[in-house]
């Protein structure tokens, strides 16, 4: 019984981490979920040669407690500059290395200048926390106007 009941956990915790993080589809229409659902963005410019950027994927982008985290919080957007998936100017010219991780309000704007570079799971998840709190904070204000 003990073995079935082990057994039983172990997948289900596979299945969770299997789900992953939701990636929108494009730049265009995670923009458009985030003015929806009125959430912010988690903005990830990233290369497939850089190996930050598959090193964050395969340890950071894979925690169980960041993945519930960005997608309960945030949408979350991925850009491949070597897939030269879209990648807005302004947020292009001013990521000076990958990965690139930027915080952007529903309309796209940044929040702050963007993390770079690897970053582990339990600093993520702090820089996950301080955007959802500031996020918030601002939205009360604009609704108290």
């Amino acid at each position: 019984m003990r073995k079935i009941v082990l057994i039983m956990a172990l997948l289900f915790t596979t299945m969770l981490m299997a789900d992953g993080i939701h990636w929108a589809k494009d730049y265009e229409s995670g923009i458009a979920q985030a003015k929806k659902e009125h959430k912010p963005v988690m903005f990830i410019i990233s290369s497939h040669s850089c190996k930050y950027c598959l090193l964050l994927d395969r340890t950071t982008f894979h925690n169980p407690k960041v993945i519930k985290a960005a997608n309960r919080d945030f949408i979350a957007i991925r850009s491949w500059t070597d897939q030269h998936d879209y990648i807005p100017t302004v947020l292009a010219q001013h990521t000076p290395g990958l990965p690139g991780i930027w915080f952007l309000l529903p309309d796209g704007s940044p929040m702050y200048q963007p993390l770079l570079g690897y970053v582990q799971a339990p600093n993520f998840m702090g820089a996950l926390a301080t955007v959802k709190t500031d996020f918030d904070k601002s939205k009360k204000r604009v609704m108290k106007k």
